[in-house]
């Protein structure tokens, strides 16, 4: 018996796909909430808050890693968001994009990257940050 047939389970032979949808895949036991399947499923509903202000970002290297965002993942990131104390954001620092933790301390304006290879940044002069956006979702490839 194939694994994958490559026919949507209900679907007429030669029917193709209508995009993504939403249902439940049980690992264990099968799931009574397979029967309140209701179709399709808006990514954007779920993902996004504000359309006209929120871009996908390619991260590039490893600096945050240790709160699960690794290289080649996509950021959902939403510029109409003020940032507070421990969102992880994406900064301009000396002229680049970067993503750090934005940490409000005693010291100053720190960004913190979650690696133990990469130094913190305190901010010397905080008119000269630029926060781009803050990050609300990270989308990683399995």
């Amino acid at each position: 018996m194939p694994v994958f047939s490559g026919n949507t389970p209900g679907a007429s032979a030669g029917s193709r796909p209508q995009g993504p949808s939403s249902a439940d895949a049980a690992s264990g036991f099968p799931s009574p909430s397979r029967d309140y399947f209701d179709g399709r499923i808006d990514l954007n509903r779920h993902l996004i808050r504000d359309v006209t202000s929120t871009y996908i970002v390619r991260v590039s290297g490893d600096s945050m890693s240790g709160t699960g965002i690794s290289d080649g993942d996509e950021l959902i990131v939403d510029r109409s968001l003020t940032p507070r104390d421990g969102s992880v954001v994406v900064a301009v620092l000396e002229g680049e994009l970067v993503v750090r933790r934005l940490r409000l301390t005693g010291r100053g304006i720190v960004l913190a990257a979650e690696h133990p290879g990469y130094e913190d940044v305190l901010v010397p002069d905080p008119d000269e940050l630029s926060v781009w956006g803050v990050v609300t979702r990270c989308l990683h490839h399995v």
